[in-house]
């Protein structure tokens, strides 16, 4: 009886081959066929693989309006311009998810506690209760975010981002915007995005 080898071939498929003799030219041309075979499969089969490090959990509060004349408004300019913050803040946390700065928490779990601290204050500016939300939504980083309108010609919109653990300022710019727009206040967003993806150190 004629015996048989086993060779695996380049796309990984197993062929039998007959050979007369285990001893004569023919074996030996099968042995070595053999192992460089299994040696190309084996390197094939050998990948580095790179595993990014998951970005920080951040919980970033709505955006606030800090409107200069805001005693002169009418309903109508308060409540295009609360729009306009709600719109402002959806884009920021959509804008740092998707460019994976950071893990972008849900709010709805301390949403009692916000609540409880925006009828009384600015959540910018409250004396570290932003910590507090944090902290009780298990993330490591937090933002607040404003905009303060000057004029319906000048305003501008800020994010901070503290450690949750520390209270340490990892983050902070401002970006003018010129127009009272929901085109202008987005294109702040996007440069506010932008200037953080610029300082990956901010992230970690």
């Amino acid at each position: 009886m004629r015996p048989s080898r086993v060779v695996i071939d380049r796309g990984g498929h197993a062929a039998v081959t007959v050979c007369r003799s285990n001893a004569g030219p023919c074996g030996l041309r099968r042995a070595r066929a053999l192992s460089g075979r299994f040696a190309a499969a084996a390197a094939l089969c050998t990948v580095s693989v790179t595993v990014a490090a998951a970005p920080p959990a951040i919980a970033l509060l709505d955006c606030v309006v800090i409107d200069d004349n805001a005693a002169y408004n009418d309903a109508s300019v308060t409540q295009s311009q609360q729009a306009r913050a709600a719109m402002a803040s959806a884009g920021l946390r959509t804008r740092v998810d998707q460019r994976s700065l950071y893990k972008v928490a849900d709010n709805r779990p301390a949403a009692a506690l916000i609540d409880s601290y925006a009828k009384t204050q600015d959540l910018s500016a409250c004396n570290g209760c932003e910590l507090e939300i944090g902290r009780k939504l298990g993330v490591q980083r937090v933002g607040v975010c404003w905009v303060q309108k000057i004029s319906n010609l000048i305003l501008n919109i800020n994010l901070r981002i503290e450690d949750t653990a520390s209270g340490q300022v990892v983050f902070q710019r401002s970006v003018d915007i010129r127009g009272n727009t929901d085109q202008s206040w987005r294109r702040g967003v996007d440069a506010l995005v932008g200037l953080l993806a610029s300082e990956p150190e901010a992230a970690h």
